[in-house]
């Protein structure tokens, strides 16, 4: 059973349920794992960086954490079994990081559906898969 379970939570998505997380939520219980809330921010070109406050990554971190910190208080889990990270960089990079310091058995992630016919997942989800040192669970819209 897995016991150290992430969930990569799209905040950008406009769903107001992040995809996976019943998924997720369903193994912790199961299992009496724990349950990770991760979100990774992605890093603004440098190019970019003039035209933003100088506080600018703390701020977007903070409301990424607070969003994920929401999310968390409403599960049906102890809230010593839940946790929540925002990250910020590559997608897959940070969250297959995280998954290793964390010790992580399983990865939760979302893939929208496909468009075309030989479409197989979305390239985050895809990348995860092909590189994660554990299980991945990857759920479609």
């Amino acid at each position: 059973m897995f016991h150290r379970i992430i969930l990569a939570v799209d905040l950008a998505d406009p769903a107001s349920h992040p995809k996976g997380l019943d998924q997720a939520l369903e193994l912790a219980t199961q299992s009496g794992g724990d349950l990770r809330l991760v979100n990774v921010q992605p890093l603004l070109p440098a190019t970019f960086m003039e035209y933003v406050p100088s506080d600018f990554d703390e701020e977007q971190e903070k409301r990424a954490k607070a969003a994920l910190d929401a999310i968390a208080a409403n599960l049906p889990l102890p809230k010593a079994r839940v946790t929540a990270a925002a990250l910020s960089g590559g997608v897959y990079h940070e969250l297959l990081r995280d998954a290793t310091e964390w010790n992580a058995d399983l990865i939760v992630v979302g893939s929208h559906r496909p468009v075309m016919s030989d479409y197989l997942l979305g390239s985050n989800a895809k990348t995860i898969v092909r590189h994660a040192q554990c299980s991945v669970l990857v759920v479609r819209d």
